[in-house]
């Protein structure tokens, strides 16, 4: 097992349509406004950007993000990661019903910073926690977001 590799894959269920949800989600310079662990998030063109993403525990990750899908008709938005982390990331939204959106976020990566790679076996399970935790303020970060747009 290659203990620096992780797959992710988290679904919020959110008061809001399809194309509401993927408006938010399309423009991830404005993450930092409703995503409290994305910290810093800038445009460096119109296919990628820089983030800076800390969670709880004390170590920030910094990651470029260039788009290798964009496509509002069937609610995908997909990203390839560079820097401490390398690998994937994808939204994809679905309608389980009228007015609300299932957001299903995958993501592969392998982790390239280098005291990342040396705690992998034993901070495993703190890691994994640590984006759960992550992604959980992120859910509710979203929907309170979504009741001003």
């Amino acid at each position: 097992m290659n203990w620096c590799h992780y797959r992710f894959r988290s679904v919020w269920d959110l008061p809001a349509a399809p194309d509401t949800v993927y408006a938010v989600l399309e423009r991830p310079d404005a993450y930092p406004s409703w995503w409290p662990q994305v910290r810093e998030a800038t445009r460096t063109d119109e296919r990628s950007g820089t983030a800076r993403i800390r969670s709880f525990l004390p170590y920030d990750l910094v990651v470029t993000l260039t788009e290798r899908r964009r496509d509002p008709v069937a609610h995908v938005l997909e990203t390839a990661l560079a820097g401490d982390v390398e690998g994937w990331a994808r939204w994809t939204l679905t309608a389980p019903e009228a007015g609300r959106t299932r957001a299903v976020y995958e993501q592969e990566v392998d982790v390239q910073r280098p005291l990342l790679r040396r705690l992998a076996l034993p901070a495993r399970p703190l890691f994994t926690a640590n984006h759960a935790l992550m992604m959980r303020a992120g859910r509710r970060g979203l929907v309170a977001h979504l009741d001003t747009v």
